[in-house]
Order: C-alpha cells, then structure tokens, then sequence
C-alpha cells in the first residue's frame, strides 16, 4: 500500500486536469466585461512566461534575457501576414509560431556554444540586433511607428473581435492552455527528463549516451516557438506591432513573473503573470511614475524570506470566518 502511494505522489500531474482549472478560472473572466482587455494581456504574458520556464532555471537552467527576441519576431511575423497576405488569426498564429521557432534554431547554433554569462550576453546581443533591424526595416516594420492598419478575421470564420474584448479574451485564453496541454507533455516525456538532468547533472548525462547540445537546441526551439505564438496572439488582439516587442525590458519582466510564480513547475509562470500584471495595472492607475516601487518590494520579499516562513505567517492571520465555523460546530455539538 505505501509502495502504491509512493508512485502516485511520484507520478507527473495529469495535463488534462490542469487545464481544466485553468480553462475554469479564466471563464470566469467573463463576469468581469471591464477587464477583458487585461485578462487578454495576461493570458498573452502567462503564455509568453511559460515559454521562458523551459529554458531559464525551471528547466533547461539556460539564464536569458533575451527571450523577447522570439516575442517579437513572433508578433512581427503576424502582423506582416495580416496586413500583406490573408488576416486569418490561424494562419497568422501559425506564421508567428514559425518565425520564433525559426529565429531561435538558427540563433540557437551559436549562442547554445556558450555557458553562463557569456551565454547570457549573447541573448541579449541577438535582441538587440533584432531591435535594431526591425527599426531599420520600415516598409515590413514601420520602424518607430510600429506596424499597424491591419485587421484580422473572426476566429473560424463565426467570432469577430470585437470592440469590447471578449472575443480577444477567449482567443488568447483558448491558446494558452492548448499550448499549456502541449507543454506540459513535452517536459514530462522522455525528453524533458532529460532536459531536467542536463540542468542538474550537464557533465554526466553525456556518459549516458545523451546528446547534450542537440537537446539544449530542441528545447530552446520549441521555447521560441511558444514565445512567437505569446507575441502573434499579443499582435491580433491589441492590432499594432511596436519596438517594445523587441524591447529589454519585456524579457526583464517576463523573469520577474517567473520569479513571482516559482520557476519549473509551469503552472507557476501563469500565477506569476497573473499577479504581475495585476499589480502592474492597479499600481500604475494610483502612482503612474512609481509603481515599480511595489513590484520591487514584494520581489524582495519572495526573494529574501524563505517560503516556509511565509507560510507559517499566513497561518498565523487571524481568520474571524474560521473562528466562528469553530463555535457553529461546537453549539451544535
């Protein structure tokens, strides 16, 4: 019998029952009309967060700030489909996901050559390459106008979006936990597990007949395309691509997230998009100019005080409703 709970606890969390919660909450969403834009760019943020887990400490341990490159690319890709080719968001998800697939398999060859901070410049240098070409490029880019004018086509032909968001919402909200369904696949197979012993043990998977350097690709690759789909479904709903898709401070906030929601368990990027852009947007309506102060602090507080701690100061706030289910109980006993 222990043996038989012992394999259960060990046994990796079903898919399908996580994205059923998180299909769950979302809907949810719906009773708040007001919010729909936001909900929308949360569920593009957890998608584009989720994206970064598989490479940076989570999974991979591949430290990067340049992830936004894949962003970008994806979103730019999208767009320029939209406005020259066919506006089906399909097509154009599809288009997105390619083009961050693509940037990070060839910027994959060099950069994955390196370890540590070398490895950690070099994504920010490929970043800004592409910030520095997309600004250049304005007949596909709009350089500092950003590429606009484009519309995109109801979702399969039946649901146009529409001025109040909802349609928006549910789009971005359908991507994220069919991509949250794929991903989690991927990181329980066989080749996640070993993805995860390169990042705990990297010069003994080698003597186990692993290739390292082909995996670190492959899960960079499948990172890019996830990031390109965040950044495709980012440029249909909002209709306007700008430099700050290719912008440092997007990947800085994406780790940040990450940071908020604990990193390699996937679920923890979308808690800590979800919380980010949350007090992103609350803080920032109060105190426009020093909202940051907020993020940093509760940064500070997850990063400083143990998580046991935590807990146990939770448990220690006086609950009145608990307190009185107690008494309820008692009268009636």
């Amino acid at each position: 019998m222990n043996r038989a709970v012992t394999e259960r606890a060990m046994a990796p969390s079903s898919p399908l029952r996580h994205c059923v919660v998180i299909a769950g909450v979302g809907l949810c969403g719906l009773l708040l009309p007001d919010q729909w834009p936001l909900l929308a760019r949360i569920a593009v943020m957890a998608l584009f967060v989720l994206s970064l887990d598989l490479v940076v400490v989570g999974i991979a341990g591949l430290a990067t700030l340049g992830h936004v490159a894949f962003f970008g690319m994806g979103a730019s890709a999208a767009g320029i489909v939209a406005l020259r080719w066919t506006a089906d968001p399909l097509l154009g998800l599809a288009a997105g996901a390619a083009a961050g697939a693509a940037t990070a398999a060839v910027s994959g060859l060099l950069v994955l050559r390196y370890q540590g901070f070398t490895f950690l410049m070099l994504t920010v240098a490929v970043a800004q390459i592409l910030h520095s070409l997309a600004n250049k490029l304005r007949g596909w880019t709009g350089g500092d106008d950003g590429l606009s004018g484009f519309a995109i086509d109801p979702v399969l032909g039946i649901a146009p979006f529409d001025l109040e968001g909802r349609v928006a919402y549910l789009y971005a909200l359908a991507v994220l936990v069919g991509s949250y369904y794929v991903v989690r696949h991927i990181v329980d197979s066989p080749f996640g597990l070993s993805v995860r012993g390169i990042h705990q043990c990297r010069p003994r998977m080698p003597a186990l007949g692993t290739p390292v350097g082909l995996q670190l690709w492959k899960i960079y690759v499948v990172a890019g395309l996830f990031a390109g789909m965040a950044g495709a479904v980012s440029a249909q709903i909002s209709g306007i691509v700008g430099l700050d898709s290719f912008g440092f401070s997007l990947s800085a906030e994406a780790l940040v997230m990450l940071i908020l929601g604990g990193a390699g368990r996937l679920y923890g990027a979308l808690i800590g998009a979800a919380i980010f852009m949350v007090l992103h947007h609350t803080a920032s309506s109060i105190n426009p100019y020093h909202w940051l102060f907020v993020i940093g602090g509760l940064l500070m507080v997850i990063v400083l005080v143990p998580r046991e701690s935590l807990a146990s100061w939770l448990r220690a706030v006086p609950r009145p409703w608990a307190n009185g289910a107690r008494a309820s109980k008692r009268e009636v006993a």
